[in-house]
Order: structure tokens, then sequence, then C-alpha cells
């Protein structure tokens, strides 16, 4: 899912505010210290945690669905520092964002138990579904080194 939704007014017009979750943003910044770390011993997780202020235990989970997804590998074995295992241009935001969630926009889409319509009657069925497909390719056209070459000065890598 897409995070939590939330319906606000401005400018007199209701909009929809998408979230992207906590795990997802301390993996994409996780996934930046260690593509940007150049040493071939790789990047210390307390290391990590220092630098990014995320808590080793929470550190954790994020590590584990990095490796789970196959983004991230122990330099030297286990009690080393990661690098990445592949190039940063091969890994894309795509695959940082399914590392830790499945990509959902609205519940009742493939989910027949969620709503009837949900197959074929639905009137709004098409949109949702391209809608998703739209919000699948962009983050599949963004690569890891893309989103490096364009991180601002303001949010300098340690």
């Amino acid at each position: 899912m897409i995070g939590l939704r939330k319906y606000i007014y401005f400018c007199d017009k209701l909009i929809l505010i998408m979230r992207i979750n906590t795990k997802i943003r301390y993996g994409l910044r996780t996934l930046i210290e260690i593509a940007t770390f150049l040493e071939p011993e790789g990047k210390l997780q307390k290391d990590i945690a220092k630098n990014q202020n995320i808590s080793l235990k929470y550190l954790d989970v994020i590590i584990s669905s990095l490796k789970l997804k196959g983004l991230i590998v122990n330099s030297k074995g286990k009690g080393s520092g990661y690098k990445l295992a592949r190039p940063a241009n091969e890994i894309s935001m795509l695959d940082i964002y399914t590392a830790f969630e499945q990509i959902v926009i609205v519940d009742c889409i493939n989910n027949k138990s969620f709503c009837e319509r949900s197959t074929h009657e639905c009137t709004a069925r098409n949109y949702w579904c391209e809608f998703g497909e739209n919000f699948k390719n962009m983050l599949a056209n963004k690569s890891l080194d893309q989103i490096i070459e364009k991180t601002s000065y303001a949010c300098a890598i340690k």
C-alpha cells in the first residue's frame, strides 16, 4: 500500500496526501550511504546508524529487507560492512520501494473480498489500474545513481 492516505483542504480544494513509510525513506538513505562509500570493506551498520540518525535496532530491520531483496551484501561475511549487490545504476526506486512494501494503490483493484465490483464492474477500475502502472513506471525509471547525482548539498552525504 502506498502508505497512509490523508485528505486536506488547500485553497478550497480537497487534495490527497500520499505518505511514503519510514522504512522506505530510511532504506533509500541507507542505500545512498552505502553506495557513496567507496572503500572495499563496505560501510559498517553502526556508521550508517550514526550518520543517518537511525537506531541500530530499526536499522537492523531495514538492512534485513535490503539484503532479502538482493540490494546489498556483506563485503566479507558476517560482521563486515555492507556494499551494493549490483551497480547503483541497476537499482531502481521500484526495487527499493518493494523491498519494504507492495504497491497497492487502492485495496479493491485485485481483492474481490474487499469489493464485489473489483474485478470488472467498477467504473473507476481502469483509472486506478493506469494510475498504479504510472506510479510503478515512475519508480522503475529512477535509478539509485540518478538519485545520488541529484542529492543537494543541503543533504550532504557524509
